[in-house]
């Protein structure tokens, strides 16, 4: 029910891109969305954490919470859009409670949450 598959996570540079050209950002102050309505990559998602947030551990705990937040709430989310989620510095300290607060928040800002 909660489970996130391999086949459903990015994995490639030319995807990421795809989505980060292509699509809108949302933005608070813990994660930034890009949403991309295409048929070939809808259903899919990217978590990336970029190098000023700190070493490869704090940008792995970051994408871990970020994946959590996903996987706990994907059944509120469209299934027709490519999500690429980006952790920004409040998320370095942040819980994983405040972080998927703060998840639902913005797919609500971005209007594709169902739930």
């Amino acid at each position: 029910m909660f489970e996130l598959k391999r086949s459903e996570i990015f994995r490639g540079k030319r995807e990421f891109n795809e989505v980060y050209s292509k699509g809108r950002s949302f933005a608070n102050r813990d994660i930034v969305i890009y949403v991309l309505f295409n048929q070939n990559l809808s259903g899919r998602v990217g978590f990336a954490a970029g190098k000023k947030l700190g070493g490869a551990v704090v940008r792995n705990r970051v994408k871990r919470i970020l994946r959590e937040a996903y996987r706990l709430n994907k059944n509120n989310i469209r299934q027709d859009c490519a999500l690429v989620l980006v952790g920004r510095k409040n998320l370095v300290d942040a819980k994983a409670g405040a972080a998927i607060k703060s998840f639902r928040e913005i797919c609500r800002k971005a209007k594709i949450w169902t739930g």
